[in-house]
């Protein structure tokens, strides 16, 4: 609650703060959907405390489902491995809500302290770690900070035999809250690494293997456009294309996390963990172009 008003009621404040429409405060308040910082209900005659704390669960709006299956690839007391389709997020952001990795995880499996080590693109598929135990997130995640996780990604792009391979491309990467796209800045001190690999090509198409040694966003999107080669069914590189409907799962971008080796923080365990995924535009083009 603001320090300074003249509000009577925390319900004034709130009809007037939130704008939720006619009799929703009201409705929330009777069925005990606002508590106050120690969970008693805030009632309608509830007194303004400039300085308090009040708590609700926000309605999500409607979302279109992912129609497309997350499936668990290994689950025990401490982490839960996913691997996850194209176009769906991996936590709750902006648009998307209910249709996240972990927010569905959450509800499949029954864990709702779920957490997530680390994060894919919507539109990249693969493996995605996430953890049961809250105080044990940190020590996975830092796995990733300390480059402590092997990752290994496929790709279905061009393929030009003027560009030899294998390779490794680095270059110095930003990107920019609110723009789309992240960019190169020539002669900058590179803070991206990626070694390439083409794995086999035919009819003018690669696949490739992407090995990460850094974690900047879009690095092998970027790395990829980099060499003339973009990945296929990038909306992004090399050119920004129009939003597109958010039932259109269309044409899904041809990148895929398919493998993740480390050893557990907290276990010992060593794991080595690989997509069942396979991508669309190599095993069957005709129907990923559609």
């Amino acid at each position: 609650m603001p320090q300074e008003g003249a509000w009577a009621t925390v319900r004034d404040h709130l009809v007037e703060r939130l704008a939720a429409g006619p009799g929703v405060i009201d409705a929330m308040l009777r069925g005990g959907e606002i508590v106050g910082a120690d969970g008693t209900p805030i009632t309608p005659d509830t007194p303004y405390a400039p300085g308090a704390f009040v708590w609700f669960h926000r309605e999500p709006p409607a979302e279109v489902t992912v129609p497309f299956a997350l499936d668990v690839l290994h689950q025990d007391e401490h982490i839960v491995v996913a691997d996850k389709p194209h176009f769906l997020a991996t936590m709750p952001r902006g648009g998307h809500v209910t249709q996240t990795a972990l927010a569905r995880l959450r509800t499949e499996l029954g864990i709702p302290t779920l957490g997530a080590a680390h994060r894919l693109d919507r539109l990249t598929a693969g493996l995605l770690l996430c953890t049961v135990r809250p105080e044990e997130r940190g020590a996975y995640q830092t796995l990733f900070r300390d480059r402590l996780v092997h990752k290994e990604y496929e790709a279905i792009a061009p393929y030009d035999p003027q560009v030899p391979f294998p390779r490794t491309v680095r270059s110095h990467i930003e990107k920019e809250r609110g723009v789309i796209a992240a960019y190169e800045i020539k002669g900058a001190t590179p803070n991206s690494e990626s070694h390439i690999e083409l794995i086999e090509h035919r009819a003018g198409l690669g696949r490739y293997r992407l090995t990460p040694h850094t974690g900047r966003t879009h690095q092998l999107r970027v790395h990829m456009n980099a060499l003339g080669l973009p990945i296929l069914g990038d909306p992004v590189y090399p050119v920004v294309t129009g939003p597109t409907p958010p039932d259109d799962f269309r044409r899904p971008l041809q990148l895929l996390a398919r493998v993740l080796e480390f050893t557990d923080p907290v276990t010992g365990a060593a794991h080595r963990f690989v997509s069942g995924r396979t991508l669309g535009a190599w095993s069957a083009y005709d129907d990923w172009k559609r």
